[in-house]
Order: C-alpha cells, then structure tokens, then sequence
C-alpha cells in the first residue's frame, strides 16, 4: 500500500466509524414529525402524567412504538418489572402489566 493510499484510508476511517445509524435516526426524525404536527405527546408530558400515579416504583424509561403511537414506561417495584402503556396522542394509560 502506498504512503498515500494509506493516509487516505486512515482519513476515511473515522468518518466510517463515526456515521450515525440510519435507523436509528430515522426513528428520531419521525418522533420530532410527529410531535412537532401534533400527533405524538411529547415524553416528557406523558411521563408527567403517569410517574405520580406510579408512586413507590422507580421509573426506568420508554418506548415508543411509532406504528401505534403507544408509550411503554418501565418501571421496578420489589424486583417486579411493570410495564405501562398510554396512547401517545391523548396521553390516557391503556394497559398495565405486573402489579
């Protein structure tokens, strides 16, 4: 390999390393969208909305599934996970799993 060839591929190499998962962003643009037209409650509403009533367990985050819309916040009581749902556009809880 010549002394230039090399230091191109030595150039090129953090950019490579460093390109951001296409999914991932993917999934980020179509969370601002979505909030942004109104669709979607922010996280931070939903999660005002759900910890006071989860007293007692320690909240470990979410997830967000984009094709329904539905929020799952985590959490942990007594090495129980509970897992709850709310409709992200209305932000009312839908389901609760564990106890």
């Amino acid at each position: 390999m010549s002394m230039l060839a090399s230091l191109l591929f030595f150039a090129a190499a953090p950019a490579v390393a460093q390109a951001p998962d296409p999914q991932r962003r993917s999934d980020q643009e179509r969370a601002y969208d979505a909030r942004r037209r109104g669709d979607l409650l922010p996280n931070k509403v939903i999660e005002a909305r759900v910890l006071p009533q989860m007293k007692g367990y320690e909240y470990l985050g979410f997830d967000l599934d984009f094709s329904s819309g539905v929020y799952t916040l985590k959490f942990l009581r007594d090495g129980t996970v509970v897992w709850v749902d709310v409709d992200g556009r209305t932000g009312q809880i839908i389901g609760r799993t564990g106890r």
